[in-house]
């Protein structure tokens, strides 16, 4: 008869419910009301610039985009939280974090235009660039985490996924790995309900995203992702953690996607409008915004002079990404090889040609122009 039994629970934490009011005066960051302020600036300019490149590539000025409409809270907690020697490893919605740790507006519209320059991030150099291909950003940031802990630095990985990344291998594996050699990686999953198209609950079993860390002998936690404090407590300390040499955590944090998936879906398709309109009362600068204007630490003026501002600092960005001259033909040759093989350098030769012949001179295509 099977008489042991081991009981697992995934702890929930909030400290400012969906109208803005504190449930957790011990919370942390509940006074630090500076910092509050900054994280509500960033999300500000997050969705500004979000609704910029929305707008770009309606008009044709730039590929397909992801937005992160109602999800900024988590990008721009983890990115008001890492150290400079940390290292980020994001998927393709964290924008965010991106543009706090020093990455330019027209750096990121040049990657969502198909530019690879958009991938140089010289104020960034420790992170890696946007990943679109599902899960395998977290193996990358485990072997990022491995090699930290064998030089024994002290400094921690933060590696990002949507929710329906966590049912690939890619997920599982690293996972398992971190686990087995206490890792300084702290991995934040993106619960914003959809892989797509498809609701949480049709492409997992599991009652919690968290609890899959469990088997791999992983902390896991709940936190809610629009709650910009309870995101700033739990997050510290995983990091914090994870700099102690003190191994991985893993943070399911529960927010809800407003916008398509990219700007190639449509979701009216298969998502209730309903479901749609009620998140948007709870979504993370409605509620951030509340909780400051009870505390008398921002206003109607406030908010007009920085919109005013952002605004035109991004169209500063744009007309900087829209007059970047295009890519010259021949990088797609001269980024492959140290030396280059007899075919592609005679192919190489020919499209250089062509490019001298129809365009007058070495480069062709790829930019976007006003």
């Amino acid at each position: 008869m099977i008489t042991q039994h081991t009981p697992f629970s995934i702890p929930y934490y909030q400290a400012l419910d969906e109208w803005g009011v504190l449930q957790d005066a011990d919370a942390t960051f509940a006074q630090n009301f500076e910092w509050l302020k900054q994280v509500y600036i960033d999300m500000l300019r997050t969705r500004l610039f979000d609704q910029k490149c929305i707008n770009l590539q309606r008009t044709g000025k730039l590929g397909t985009y992801p937005s992160c409409l109602g999800q900024e809270a988590i990008s721009v907690v983890i990115g008001r939280l890492m150290d400079a020697e940390d290292v980020f490893v994001p998927y393709y919605r964290d924008l965010a974090t991106q543009l706090i740790r020093g990455v330019p507006m027209h750096k990121l519209m040049l990657y969502w235009g198909g530019d690879e320059r958009g991938n140089q991030h010289e104020q960034a150099q420790h992170d890696l660039p946007n990943c679109v291909p599902i899960a395998t950003q977290i193996t990358h940031g485990a072997g990022i985490a491995t090699a930290m802990k064998l030089q024994r630095l002290p400094h921690a990985v933060v590696a990002t996924c949507g929710d329906g990344a966590t049912s690939r291998g890619d997920f599982y594996e690293p996972l398992n790995l971190a686990g087995t050699w206490q890792l300084p990686l702290v991995m934040v999953i993106n619960n914003n309900q959809w892989a797509i198209s498809v609701p949480r609950e049709l492409q997992t079993a599991c009652k919690t995203l968290a609890q899959k860390a469990i088997g791999a002998g992983v902390p896991g936690i709940q936190v809610d992702g629009n709650d910009p404090i309870a995101l700033g407590d739990v997050l510290s300390q995983a990091l914090h953690k994870a700099r102690q040499g003190k191994g991985t955590t893993v943070i399911e944090a529960i927010t809800y996607r407003l916008s398509d998936h990219t700007t190639a879906d449509d979701a009216t398709r298969y998502r209730p409008d309903q479901d749609v309109q009620q998140a948007k009362q709870q979504e993370p600068m409605v509620r951030l915004k509340a909780y400051l204007e009870q505390h008398q630490c921002w206003s109607d003026a406030e908010e007009t002079a920085l919109r005013e501002n952002l605004s035109a600092q991004i169209q500063t960005e744009v007309n900087q990404y829209l007059d970047t001259p295009p890519q010259a033909a021949s990088d797609i040759f001269d980024y492959l090889y140290d030396s280059l093989p007899i075919e592609l350098a005679t192919q190489r030769d020919h499209v250089q040609r062509k490019a001298h012949n129809e365009f007058g001179g070495t480069s062709f295509g790829g930019g976007f122009s006003s």
